[in-house]
């Protein structure tokens, strides 16, 4: 599947099932929409972390089809995620033991700012990055 976004402000919804290929089908939507915007390569590559972090919690703690939003912005690019399930994600303390649970931690560190919205059904878990 190849993105050819002709609008520089277009933004590109895809709807993904919960299963683990779907993180490689929201990498190759992000790393598309991010070529065809002209956006630089180290945004590109925090978007594609982003975006995987996004998607596999909502494929572990979420519920129902996902919908992958992703948005040109002004410097940069908003990605959006939502799930059918009302449970809010959580930026856990570093547990040095474990091989998980830095999913969060990674999305704050990356993007200018991130949240949750509420929605009819579910949540949407949005990050904002800027070049």
């Amino acid at each position: 599947m190849r993105l050819v976004l002709n609008d520089p402000l277009a933004e590109v919804r895809v709807t993904l099932t919960a299963e683990g290929g779907s993180c490689s089908r929201a990498r190759q939507v992000v790393r598309d929409a991010a070529t065809s915007w002209g956006l630089s390569e180290d945004l590109t590559d925090d978007a594609l972390l982003i975006v995987t972090e996004l998607v596999s919690n909502s494929i572990d703690h979420g519920e129902g089809l996902i919908t992958l939003t992703v948005s040109r912005k002004s410097g940069g690019m908003l990605v959006e995620v939502h799930d059918e399930s009302p449970k809010q994600p959580l930026v856990r303390p570093v547990d040095p033991s474990s091989a998980r649970g830095r999913g969060m931690q990674l999305v704050q560190a990356l993007s200018a700012r991130w949240g949750t919205k509420p929605h009819a059904r579910g949540k949407v878990v949005w990050a904002e990055l800027k070049a």
